[in-house]
């Protein structure tokens, strides 16, 4: 068989399933940007357990409209810049995976807006891809919502037990 390079959807979601198990990886990884980010309020809404729908919504410091979609590609952090940077790490996460990796195995909705900013950006996106970008009004902070977690990775839906079990 011949050696070849998989496409940057499949590795994207080759690499989710090691970052995202199950719906409450999902929860933690979001709840600890919200954290890093200087929330002093995270809501929490889990449907179905997860496997219909999450929201992490937090009063953060928020996503610059310009860094809404770089957050969403493979390795970007805000957290690093040089190798000395990984001795001094005092954030939850910083490698860069986390959002990259939810939203390749599901339809995902944010809704930021950094502080000082005038608007938010809304940006959806289906299976990491990006299908919708908008300004709109929205509070500081940042809201994600996901729907039909794992809809594109049969193999890794199957492996979910009943939805009170998640």
């Amino acid at each position: 068989m011949k050696i070849h390079r998989l496409s940057e959807q499949l590795a994207s979601q080759i690499a989710a399933g090691e970052v995202v198990e199950r719906p409450s990886s999902v929860v933690k990884e979001l709840v600890e940007n919200a954290i890093d980010a200087g929330a002093t309020t995270i809501n929490i809404d889990v449907r179905h357990g997860g496997r219909e729908s999450i929201q992490i919504a937090d009063n953060g410091q928020g996503i610059a409209a310009e860094d809404v979609e770089t957050a969403f590609l493979r390795h970007a952090t805000s957290k690093l810049q040089t190798i000395d940077d990984l001795n001094a790490i005092r954030t939850l996460g910083f490698r860069g995976e986390a959002l990259a990796a939810i939203a390749a195995v599901s339809q995902l909705t944010i809704v930021s807006r950094a502080e000082g900013a005038d608007a938010g950006t809304r940006l959806v996106l289906e299976a990491g891809l990006v299908v919708n970008r908008e300004t709109v009004g929205a509070p500081q902070g940042t809201v994600i919502a996901l729907e039909n977690l794992f809809y594109n990775v049969p193999a890794r839906l199957i492996l979910l037990t009943t939805a009170a079990t998640e």
